[in-house]
């Protein structure tokens, strides 16, 4: 949620029990923060609970009597123990907080002081002293004010993601209420000063989240005068500017709207030299254009999407690109007879990892661009990880590229294959395959003709890579890695202490990434000199050790870069490496480090520049895999509380499940499985319409699925398997079929071992849409029959309802009529009780399918037209297609060929829009029949040949044994009798492994008597 305050990080002092009594809870701080809790450790003997306030003054009371800290020392030490989250802090800590570099020489005496006093102020066993220093353990959960206004606000932002603004602004206005002039006022030392710029700046951000519900509240005019005074006081803050921007605008006060903007741009000029952030700017152009979004609250509009162009997919090469000059010959040369038409070029470089082999191959490849004037294709593929890409996958991801649609891509590695060759045929592409695992990973991907060539990085020789130029990169000479090091860092400082230069890099191992980082840092820090620098590098006391260690050089090399990121970086390396999958989005790395959009750009932004993350793709970032191991490696060594590793990840898949679910609502209006999802406390995204909805989940698709994955086990699995479930529409697009299943089944193992019954029921469910989507109609019954009876043991309504739906149709399929007839009569019961009127609608339609399949044609139109009426009154545009898809059937059944065509093609076209290939598919099928019914077999044939196009890889065969028997009965009537049994003959083949009464069908179509 923009503007959307995280809560600083920091538990209740006395919240560990470590070293002391049991700790219990007191009455609280003097807000409304609950009813008077018994007595515990911290409490007089009459009961009388200590209270404590940094949100302003230091104080101690002991009930309404303020009690006495002492000197502004003791004031800190007292601060700093609170702040401590009631872990011990060493006597040097405490130290260094007070009186930082310069501390008097009886500091350690004076502390001893300060804490003594304190003793006899506050209770027994309150100030504790263990292992060298002291603690404050053993308060209530609400005895520091600001462990009240963190509660506070955490209640404020769930009532805000629920909708209930209201109850947010009041509890946030609470929580704003506890502070009580500056923080930690009169407190001396540099631990106070750092405390005191941290929680204004919370205090800010809280004010400018009650402000923005001000305004989502229609509190405009009472809203104008509190901003104006808070942007005289924080000039520079944007955020209030923007703020009260659109107070003025729906005040009805236009130009003074604009007079703030030219005032913010002219002083931020003044003071900064820079312009207003984009969000700004935009506001002042949408209040110049009368914006009516603007009246109302709206949602952030998404990125407009990106037209398709010829691929020119090479990631930026570097500026200072140093040496290497005989390996940038030999290359170059090796692609020129590739562009030229001889050959198909192919050259790999190998060699360990940071010795630059990719920073090499970009290198050269833009060098060679203009020789491949039709494109440039580039992909990681992830070799060193432990999750290599598919190259089925990267195939699609090129084919893509080069222009392919989603609806003709083939399913298999050899026809993706075969139709990436035949796209390159007659083009002049390169392509650089990046980290490669092995020679067969990327056989498929190598182009087949002449004039294109490829170039392949890995850290294994490709030796049984046939006719491969292979060339093996090592790090290097010093001459070449002074020589970048003295690029990035300047040569005047180089020049200077050369000696210490030569130390740097010789201490890096001459790899090129590791002086990289070691030369960014230096650049940046001008207070630095290279000895300096020299000498932080001496002192690592295994360094030496772990860069003659073959792969331990790279692990050397992002220590030396991560030692040197300031603290947020250092936490946003660690936490964005624990999450799975290829990449991730700006949004979805906001919400695993919980900050704003804008800051987590910021910091993104500062790992890209010192190489420990790279830029996918605009808005979207990735690990390098061995570097993604290494920071994990880092979240399991330095993050505290260790609790955050989970929390990020926990935070992470509400958004995805948040997200995800706002999807399946936009495309899904009234259908109430949203309401039924696990409980989240982090906000999704929100969308405009449905298609920005879809283009988020489809670009989602491999890293959401991956982390789906990764979820399968302890707190996570329940909302994992949610996310599966409103993510559903991946099982039936085709492109993410495959990985959608093997999801699918993880969690459904996981679920089984978990023995929950409500978390199985739900898997199964979403293994039974996987089932449905491929034909497996025996499977698919086997899930939706368990999935029925573990949702009446979990009573889970809605798990219920959708597998009783389920079960319908596969019954339909299977020819059991009657069962399946019950089971949709049970589905719409359950859907009623759940006022549930898009499930409702579902299963009228496919009821209208098995009434039609009893010879019901009648009822079979009503039931259909009954879905069409509850899906068009809820505006469900895409599930009132799968209604019109019902009416479709019915009305062919009944012989009115005209409206049913008339439907179904009201009904393809919403498929096509919305990415649905099985419905797409089977909706060419429906139409070929309806024609064929109507005597029109040359309309016939050539809708069954697309409907089997766009079933290639996905429904299954049983879907295509029926079309091919459609395609053989209008090819028949066209005089084509050797074709229709070739058809035929093959529907047969078909419908006999699978054990199909369809078989019985096609027998008589075979037999040699047979008419069609």
């Amino acid at each position: 949620m923009d503007g959307e305050p995280r809560v600083p990080e920091q538990r209740r002092p006395g919240a560990s029990t470590e070293g002391g009594k049991d700790a219990g809870s007191s009455a609280g701080v003097a807000v409304e923060a609950g009813s008077a809790r018994p007595a515990v450790q911290g409490d007089t003997a009459a009961g009388v609970p200590l209270r404590f306030s940094v949100l302003g003054p230091v104080r101690a009371r002991r009930g309404e009597e303020l009690l006495s800290t002492g000197s502004p020392q003791q004031r800190a030490l007292l601060a700093a123990l609170l702040l401590r989250e009631g872990r011990t802090a060493t006597a040097a800590e405490l130290i260094d907080a007070l009186w930082g570099e310069e501390p008097p020489s009886q500091a350690l005496a004076a502390v001893r002081t300060y804490a003594s006093r304190l003793r006899k102020i506050l209770d027994p066993g309150i100030l504790v002293s263990e292992s060298g220093g002291y603690a404050i353990r053993g308060l209530g959960e609400d005895a520091l004010d600001l462990a009240a206004a963190q509660e506070l606000a955490t209640e404020a932002e769930k009532a805000r993601n629920t909708g209930d603004l209201c109850h947010a602004r009041e509890v946030l206005g609470r929580a704003l209420a506890l502070w009580d002039g500056e923080v930690l006022a009169g407190v001396p030392g540099p631990y106070a000063e750092a405390q005191r710029v941290r929680l204004e700046e919370w205090r800010l951000q809280l004010l400018e989240s009650r402000l923005d519900m001000d305004l989502e509240q229609g509190c405009h005019a009472e809203a104008v005068s509190e901003l104006t005074a808070l942007t005289a006081e924080h000039p520079l803050r944007e955020r209030f500017r923007e703020l009260l921007m659109l107070a003025l605008y729906r005040s009805g006060r236009q130009a003074e709207a604009l007079a703030v903007y030219a005032d913010t741009r002219r002083l931020l000029a003044d003071e900064l030299g820079v312009d207003p952030r984009p969000g700004l700017r935009e506001l002042q152009q949408r209040i110049l254009q009368a914006d009516p979004g603007l009246a109302e609250p709206s949602s952030p509009q998404p990125e407009p999407a990106a037209a398709p162009v010829r691929p020119a997919q090479l990631p930026a090469t570097v500026p200072d690109f140093t040496g290497r000059a005989a390996f940038v010959t030999e290359l170059s040369e090796v692609l020129a007879s590739g562009s030229e038409g001889r050959v198909m070029a192919v050259s790999a470089l190998a060699g360990i990892g940071g010795v630059g082999k990719t920073t090499l191959a970009v290198h050269v490849a833009h060098q060679a661009r203009a020789a491949f004037p039709d494109g440039q294709l580039y992909v990681d593929l992830q070799g060193a990880g432990s999750r290599a890409a598919d190259p089925e996958t990267v195939l699609g991801a090129f084919l893509r590229a080069l222009g392919t649609a989603d609806s003709a891509m083939p399913d298999s590695l050899e026809e993706r294959a075969a139709l990436y060759r035949s796209v390159l045929d007659g083009r002049r592409v390169l392509v650089l395959l990046d980290n490669a695992r092995d020679a067969a990973q990327i056989r498929p991907l190598l182009p087949g003709t002449e004039g294109c060539a490829a170039l392949v990085t890995s850290r294994v020789r490709m030796v049984d890579l046939a006719g491969a130029h292979l060339v093996d990169l090592d790090v290097m000479s010093p001459d070449e890695a002074l020589q970048l090091f003295t690029r990035i860092v300047g040569e005047e400082r180089v020049a200077a202490e050369r000696e210490a230069a030569l130390d740097v890099v010789a201490a890096c191992g001459f790899l090129p990434l590791a002086i990289r980082i070691a030369a960014s840092r230096l650049a940046s820090r001008r207070t630095w000199t290279v000895s300096v620098l020299a000498a932080k590098l001496a002192d690592e006391r295994r360094r030496l050790d772990e860069l003659q260690a073959g792969d331990l050089a790279v692990k050397a090399t992002f220590e030396l870069g991560y030692g040197q990121l300031e603290p947020a970086q250092q936490r946003a390396f660690r936490l964005l490496g624990l999450a799975d999958g290829p990449d991730i989005s700006l949004a979805a790395a906001a919400a695993v480090l919980d900050l704003p959009v804008e800051d987590t750009e910021d910091l993104l932004e500062s790992l890209v520049d010192t190489s420990l993350l790279e830029s996918a793709a605009p808005g979207r970032y990735r690990f390098h895999d061995l570097v993604r191991l290494y920071a994990r490696a880092c979240a399991e060594r330095d993050e505290w509380p260790p609790s955050e590793r989970g929390a990020a990840l926990s935070r992470l898949l509400d958004f995805y499940l948040a997200t995800a679910a706002a999807v399946y609502a936009i495309e899904r209006p009234g259908d109430r499985l949203v309401e039924h999802l696990e409980e989240i406390h982090y906000p999704g995204l929100a969308f405009a319409d449905r298609h920005t909805a879809q283009d988020w989940l489809y670009a989602e698709a491999n890293a959401l699925l991956a982390f789906v994955q990764q979820c399968a086990q302890g707190a996570l699995l329940r909302r994992a398997v949610d996310l599966l479930w409103v993510a559903k529409d991946l099982a039936e697009s085709g492109a993410n079929s495959k990985q959608y299943e093997v999801a699918a089944v993880a969690l459904r193992d996981a679920a089984d071992a978990a023995d929950d019954p409500r978390t199985r029921a739900r898997a199964l469910t979403t293994l039974t849409n996987v089932h449905l989507a491929a034909g497996r109609f025996e499977q698919a019954d086997a899930e939706a029959r368990l999935a029925m009876e573990l949702a009446r043991t979990a009573d889970d309504l809605v798990a219920g309802c959708w597998a009783a739906n389920d079960r319908g149709i596969i019954a339909l399929y299977q020819g059991r009529h009657a069962e399946g007839e019950a089971c949709l009569k049970e589905a719409i019961e359950s859907f009623r009780r759940d006022r549930n009127l898009a499930g409702e609608a579902s299963a009228l339609c496919n009821l209208s399918r098995i009434h039609l399949a009893m010879g019901q044609s009648t009822s079979a139109v009503e039931l259909a037209q009954q879905g069409i009426v509850i899906y068009d009154r809820l505006g469900h545009t895409l599930r009132g297609a799968n209604g019109r898809y019902a009416l479709g059937l019915a009305l062919t059944g009944q012989g009115r060929l005209e409206a049913a065509v008339e439907r179904l093609t009201e009904a393809l076209e919403v498929f096509r829009d919305s990415r649905q290939r099985l419905w797409e598919g089977m909706t060419l099928f429906r139409l070929a029949e309806a024609h064929l019914a109507g005597n029109r077999p040359a309309q016939t044939a050539a809708l069954t040949e697309q409907a089997l196009a766009v079933l290639r890889g996905i429904g299954g065969e049983w879907r295509r044994g029926n079309v091919l028997t459609v395609l053989g009965r209008a090819l028949s009537s066209l005089g084509q009798p050797g074709r229709a049994q070739a058809c035929w003959q093959e529907a047969l083949t078909i419908f006999e492994h699978l054990g199909s009464p369809e078989a019985a069908d096609v027998r008589l179509l075979l037999a040699p008597s047979a008419t069609v």
